[in-house]
């Protein structure tokens, strides 16, 4: 399970799929996936959908892009 979640997150990385949207993320993950499960057979389904989880919520921005999501006050606010 440690080995394929790390090849999980190194696929992720090389193959850009952080800069991908939603829709092209869920289509990555299902193909890769599938390859996975072929790669590691001794995974069960559950192990499967768990790496899946991981792989999607890793995908995701822990602060989402653009400007209404930065480290700049915004106007109005005070600083401590």
């Amino acid at each position: 399970m440690d080995r394929a979640r790390d090849e999980l997150y190194s696929h992720i990385h090389r193959c850009g799929v952080l800069e991908a949207d939603g829709e092209q993320i869920d289509e990555w993950m299902d193909e890769t996936m599938e390859f996975l499960a072929k790669r590691y057979p001794d995974l069960g389904n559950a192990e499967l959908a768990q790496l899946r989880t991981l792989g999607t919520r890793f995908c995701q921005p822990v602060i989402k892009h653009g400007g209404e999501h930065t480290a700049v006050e915004s106007e109005g606010a005070t600083a401590a």
